[in-house]
């Protein structure tokens, strides 16, 4: 309760310090706006966002990797279990970090989101974070000009753009103290850019960036073993079993007992990962430019394993059956098993487009991702044996990739001519196009890739759009956004094979229309009252629709007749804006139908877990964000947010004992407080607070104990960061991240008290 009590009463202070600040000012002074650098998006997008610019992070903030910088931000979850993990994942208002195709992420406008698999995060790697110049977030599907998978949260990620000759060094370094069941150790990660840059006199500009670091994480899983309903581990059929000790044992996230026996699965990942981008572009007059990228990304990992049993004579035992004098174990031989992966991917991207003031302009912009190489290698026998080899198997994803392509229009009219009303117009067309292949090759020794298929899994989706949005400023205090996106969906080339039985899958097509509304009022200067609502339409992926499983010759398929998810969003947002700040209140509601999730299907027997369509699953809540840049003391500064709210299941035929239930890692509670004390230019320091209600991570909530490995927890932690500026263009940070030491899981554990360094230099 105290926990849910701390970020609730620093939002309600924080309201009531601006409140205290807007009566003591001078009401003719000139108010503040919002976001003001907002301006590389459409200023007339009829939705909520949050701006966190360059400057901000860098004071605020402890950013080792890019999606660092949205932790803090409203109703934002990422699910970064370590510095370099490649699957940071992104949960929203109304959706779980398990719903990766709700969240659009973009770099300069160019795709960053992968749905090529449920846990493919977005490619985050692309971007290094020396060269964030800042973030937006958008909240719900109110602009047309998103895609349906913008129904949750649209991130644009913007970089930097040189204005001159000039460029900047940066070297990071983390030391991470982790302490479970026990084991205790420390996890460092060291992290170096390099970016250089010049606009010539001809129109023509460049950047050039190396990104390079060497990470290795904390213990991601444990091999578990549960007993039974009684509380006792049944005795396994067999012979005699060696006398061990280091077994625990704790209660799982189910309420029930279980014993682990070490740190399983690849559980330590030690990655080096490499980037490499040229930026470029050229104006060929004032108002017309193009611009482009070309970027490289490699990673190599290497995971071992930590088993916690030891024999009579104090050597590891890794498998076999095992006794501790209480309870008789059989470990199987891949149990401790190790893995390997090795990838390359590249992404390229080119824009061509006008700059006129008013009047009308437009763009064209393209981009391809492509995964070159990608092979994960697992070993099937534990790490003493694995390094010898042996037989396993490996994945390969080589030639899976992504694409997209959009062509905009917009009319922009001229400031403050409101005579018989202003419309600012956008009209556009979208593709964008996802393709998988996946094969599992079996091997006589698994630190290669050689060896027959095993499994394949195929396919492609496609959307083409169209969409017009007209924000109407029809009096001087009243403007009205109307928009429409049409999408047409197709999904092509689906196939699995497993050995020589094949399942192929006729090519589907759906269509969609999403109307969009807003009505905003300026009842003041300093005031803004909007409502909004619409419908978005969020389309399966490839690997929803055909990854599966094999028993025996049969092929068990997700679901190739998935319908897509729909959208029916409201929200009503209140925004006051003072001299020294502002704050905000935004009520929400998300109706959606057809959620796409993996569950258990009751209706059918044999039971089958696959992914499934929920029926109905509607969340509501209440977001509060305030900032106030002057807290009282010379230099003192707070921004803060806290959200609410509740998600329930409505509908669902195919498991009916979800129904009424919470909704899976969406908490009741999120919020973040950060103070920054900046009394000269030369220094800052700044504290940050950030608070998660506990969650289920099953539909029928069944998973009560939370705070548990392999449960999705409370997170209670503390961040804190000096940052100082010795000299013209240098910088010198020291953090601490998690300060507190709070545990905290997304069935992963999260990391615990990490210590950083950074040094940088720009010129």
């Amino acid at each position: 309760m105290n926990l849910t009590i701390r970020p609730l009463a620093a939002a309600i202070s924080l309201a009531l310090a601006t409140g205290g600040y807007a009566c003591a000012d001078d009401a003719a002074m000139p108010t503040v706006t919002i976001n003001s650098a907002r301006s590389s998006l459409d200023p007339d997008l009829p939705t909520t966002s949050v701006t966190k610019t360059q400057e901000e992070l860098r004071q605020q903030q402890n950013i080792f990797n890019p999606e660092d910088a949205l932790r803090n931000l409203p109703s934002m979850t990422i699910r970064k279990r370590y510095s370099g993990d490649r699957n940071a994942l992104v949960g929203g208002r109304s959706f779980s970090t398990t719903q990766a195709p709700r969240a659009l992420v973009t770099m300069d406008g160019y795709l960053l989101s992968n749905f090529l698999g449920r846990f493919d995060a977005p490619r985050w790697n692309m971007i290094a974070p020396e060269e964030i110049t800042r973030i937006d977030v958008l909240y719900g599907p109110f602009s047309a000009l998103y895609p349906g998978n913008a129904m949750g949260t649209t991130i644009a990620v913007s970089t930097s753009r040189p204005t001159r000759f000039g460029g900047s060094v940066r070297l990071a370094m983390q030391d991470q103290s982790f302490d479970q069941y026990g084991d205790k150790g420390h996890y460092r990660n060291y992290q170096g850019s390099a970016l250089i840059g010049d606009r010539l006199a001809s129109g023509l500009w460049y950047k050039l960036m190396l990104n390079h670091q060497d990470s290795t994480s904390q213990p991601m899983g444990y091999y578990t073993v549960t007993a039974n309903a009684a509380g006792a581990f049944p005795v396994p059929a067999g012979g005699a079993a060696t006398p061990v000790t280091g077994i625990r044992y704790d209660t799982g996230p189910f309420g029930t007992k279980r014993a682990i026996f070490g740190a399983n699965a690849g559980a330590i990942d030690h990655t080096q990962q490499n980037t490499a981008k040229a930026t470029f572009g050229y104006d060929f007059s004032p108002v017309l430019g193009a611009e482009g990228f070309v970027a490289w990304w490699g990673n190599q990992s290497v995971t071992r394993n930590q088993t916690f049993l030891r024999d009579a004579s104090g050597a590891r035992v890794w498998s076999g059956r095992v006794t501790d004098g209480a309870n008789v174990f059989v470990l199987p031989a891949s149990a401790f098993a190790p893995y390997t992966r090795d990838e390359h991917h590249g992404q390229a991207g080119l824009t061509v487009k006008s700059r006129n003031k008013i009047g009308w302009n437009a763009s064209v912009s393209a981009s391809v991702y492509r995964i070159l190489d990608d092979v994960q290698r697992n070993a099937g026998s534990a790490d003493p044996l694995a390094a010898s080899g042996g037989a396993g198997n490996a994945v390969v994803r080589d030639g899976s990739g992504f694409g997209s392509i959009d062509l905009q229009s917009t009319y922009t009219p001229t400031p403050g001519d409101w005579t018989g009303g202003a419309h600012a117009l956008t009209f556009g067309l979208h593709a964008d196009d996802y393709r998988l292949k996946q094969t599992t090759r079996n091997t006589a020794d698994w630190r290669n890739a050689n060896g027959p298929e095993a499994q394949f899994v195929g396919g492609e989706t496609q959307v083409l759009a169209a969409y017009a949005q007209d924000a109407w400023r029809f009096a001087s205090h009243w403007q009205a956004t109307f928009g429409l996106r049409a999408e047409s969906w197709e999904a092509t080339n689906g196939v699995q094979r497993v050995g020589a039985v094949a399942q192929p899958y006729p090519r589907r097509s759906e269509q969609a229309w999403s109307p969009k509304f807003s009505l905003a009022w300026d009842a003041s200067a300093d005031t803004t009252v909007r409502l909004s609502a619409a419908r978005a339409t969020r389309f399966a992926t490839v690997a929803e629709l055909f990854q599966g499983t094999a028993a025996g010759s049969s092929i068990i398929v997700n679901d190739p007749n998935l319908k897509p998810e729909r959208s029916n969003a409201l929200e009503l947002m209140a925004e006051q804006r003072y001299t020294a700040g502002s704050l905000r209140a935004s009520l929400f509601q998300d109706d959606v139908r057809n959620t796409i999730w993996s569950q258990l299907n009751l209706n059918v027997f044999p039971n089958v877990t696959n992914v499934q369509n929920v029926g109905r699953v509607r969340t509501r809540g209440l977001e509060l964000a305030g900032q106030i840049d002057r807290l009282g003391i010379q230099g003192l500064s707070a921004d803060a947010n806290i959200a609410f709210s509740k998600s329930t299941i409505l509908e669902n035929d195919n498991y009916l004992p979800s129904i009424g239930k919470n909704w899976a890692r969406v908490p009741r509670v999120r919020s973040a407080t950060t103070l920054t004390y900046a009394p000269a230019d030369t220094w800052s320091a700044s504290a940050t607070y950030r608070y998660a209600g506990a969650q289920f991570n099953e539909i029928n909530n069944s998973d009560y104990n939370s705070d548990v490995y392999g449960g999705v927890s409370r997170v209670s932690q503390l961040d804190v960061r000096l940052l100082i500026k010795p000299a013209k263009g240098a910088e010198v940070a020291i953090g601490i991240d998690n300060l507190n030491n709070n545990r905290a899981y997304q069935l992963h554990p999260y990391p615990g008290r990490t210590l950083s360094a950074e040094v940088r230099y720009a010129f």
